[in-house]
């Protein structure tokens, strides 16, 4: 009877063994073989650690390489939570140190992770203080942070990037792929207590800084353009205005201004509308400076002699139903004389003897309606309607910059068409590529563009241009040792759902200077301005006081029999 027990306890601890050695057997089967895939994962995530090496974002520079944009190296600071013991003791700690909230910090510190983010990009001095007071399980890790030396000069050019250097507007967005280089890697193991062991290191992929981008902007000339809109912008009370200094033989933009602005250093603080590009991304009735493209197509068509004496009915002419005006009466005017008086009626009668067909063609031909295609985002196309839609008081409306929408950048071009002999030109803010050694990686080229009017028509139109601002509503934008010409404009705002408003004007002036030669284009727009708001009054002098000092920062001779002259006080319009 007890040999029977003993053999039963014998074969019941036996079995018992056995099953406990299947068990282990089966664990480490499921373990090692089935499971060994997810296993190894594991353990690489516990002791290896790729970290992702940002690459330095290249620079924005001037047309003389002076920076615009920047990225700096500096400090950023990360936390391994699974190594952490007493995480409310380093919350604590660390919110107090880098001023930040303590609650969402400890809820990042309880999570079962192996690298969480605690604060990016602080302050030199917190590094150093992180780096002289250690804590466990909390690091340092170098990143770049892009800083705009100018703060808001040429903001909405430049554009901004986000926190992580991706390009959210303007040429950082334009040219993010050129700018933002290629990401590397650095792997090492870690040991148990999860530090790093850069002796260990196994895999290193460097990263590829980004190229850098040349503007057409100039520095200079950005901040005179600057200066005078910021002048004018203050005394006129308007609601936002813009100016673009244009090159008009081949479309750069020297300076591209608009107000309000913002400090690209604090982007995020800025309200909405400081960071519209409004030059080309708002469109607006331009009013009588669109009497460029009525005269020029009158005069390419012949339709019109340049004494060709037109009666301008008193200020009062009647078409259809509707009574056209003119700010002030005139009688008979030659055709030279109702673009230099900038009479409404005057154009609008040239307008009728030119016909709808070929004014249609050459509003079209001049390129309105469509995007310039300058490499800026957010461009409009404006507002123009097919000539099968046009209305009976078109005729009388186009001629003189009512129903149609155009930008700031459209009208810069059109009326370099005028300063440069008769071709379309491509506006555009970017001139090359370079590495960090200078080298061009991409040259910005265009395909030459057609011509829009000939030499004759765009050298008659520069006199009578010019004879606008000495004998006519531009008498303001005379300048100092230099000819100049120019259209001056002042339309009503159309206010959506009730028409035309009788207190809310668009004020402009479009010229360019010297006329013989002509080195710059400049578009000065103002919307809103209070309480006077012809562009001959608002709008003129700006242009005039851009003009005088970019014309002899650019080293232009001063012109024979006007180094003394001085502006006037200018017509209405």
């Amino acid at each position: 009877m007890h040999k029977r027990q003993e053999k039963l306890r014998f074969a019941v601890v036996f079995f018992a063994y056995l099953f406990i050695l299947l068990i282990i057997f089966f664990r480490l089967l499921y373990i090692q073989v089935l499971n060994y895939d997810d296993y190894i994962k594991l353990a690489d995530s516990q002791h290896n650690l790729t970290l992702k090496l940002s690459p330095q974002r290249g620079s924005i520079l001037d047309r003389n390489l002076k920076t615009f944009a920047m990225s700096l190296k500096v400090s950023s600071v990360y936390a391994v939570p699974r190594v952490i013991k007493n995480k409310s003791e380093v919350a604590a700690k660390l919110s107090k140190i880098l001023d930040i909230d303590y609650n969402n910090l400890l809820e990042k510190l309880n999570r079962d992770k192996a690298f969480v983010w605690v604060k990016r990009r602080i302050d030199d001095s917190l590094a150093e203080r992180l780096t002289q007071e250690p804590i466990p399980g909390v690091s340092l890790l170098t990143e770049n942070k892009r800083y705009y030396p100018n703060n808001g000069l040429a903001a909405h050019v430049v554009g901004f990037a986000g926190i992580d250097e991706q390009g959210l507007s303007g040429v950082e967005l334009i040219y993010d792929k050129y700018l933002k280089g290629q990401f590397g890697t650095r792997s090492m193991l870690r040991d148990a207590k999860q530090r790093m062991m850069p002796a260990f290191e196994f895999e290193y992929i460097p990263e590829i800084n980004g190229y850098n981008i040349v503007l057409t902007i100039d520095q200079v000339i950005q901040h005179i353009a600057e200066q005078a809109l910021d002048a004018g912008f203050a005394k006129s009370k308007a609601v936002g205005a813009s100016v673009i200094v244009m090159n008009p033989e081949n479309g750069e933009i020297y300076a591209l201004v608009n107000r309000p602005g913002y400090d690209l250093n604090a982007f995020g603080n800025a309200d909405p509308e400081a960071k519209r590009n409004r030059a080309v991304s708002d469109y607006f009735e331009p009013g009588s400076t669109f009497k460029i493209i009525t005269a020029s197509a009158a005069i390419e068509e012949k339709v019109v002699a340049l004494d060709e004496v037109f009666f301008c009915e008193n200020g009062e002419y009647k078409i259809s139903r509707h009574i056209l005006h003119d700010h002030k009466p005139h009688g008979n005017l030659s055709f030279v004389e109702v673009i230099e008086k900038s009479s409404n009626i005057g154009t609008v009668k040239v307008a009728q003897k030119l016909g709808e067909k070929l004014l249609y063609e050459y509003i079209k031909r001049f390129g309105f309606g469509e995007k310039t295609n300058i490499d800026s985002p957010g461009e409009v196309a404006g507002f123009f309607r097919p000539l099968k839609q046009w209305s009976k008081l078109s005729i009388s409306a186009l001629p003189i910059g009512h129903e149609i929408g155009v930008t700031v950048i459209q009208m810069a071009r059109a009326m370099a068409v005028i300063a440069n002999g008769g071709y379309q030109v491509n506006p555009h803010l970017v001139d090359k590529i370079i590495d960090k050694n200078n080298e061009i990686i991409k040259d910005i080229e265009f395909e030459p563009q057609p011509r829009i009017i000939s030499e004759q028509t765009a050298a008659t139109m520069r006199g009578i241009l010019k004879g606008v601002v000495d004998n006519g509503t531009g008498k303001s934008a005379q300048v100092k040792g230099y000819s100049t010409a120019g259209k001056t404009g002042t339309a009503q705002k159309v206010i959506p759902g009730e028409g035309y408003s009788h207190s809310k004007f668009i004020a402009s002036f479009i010229g360019f200077a010297p006329v013989d030669k002509p080195k710059v284009v400049i578009a000065v727009v103002f919307d809103e301005p209070r309480p006077f708001y012809y562009g001959g009054t608002v709008c003129a002098p700006i242009f005039k006081n851009i003009a005088e000092k970019v014309l002899k920062y650019l080293d232009v001779p001063m012109e024979e029999g006007l180094e003394n002259r001085s502006s006037v006080v200018t017509d209405k319009d």
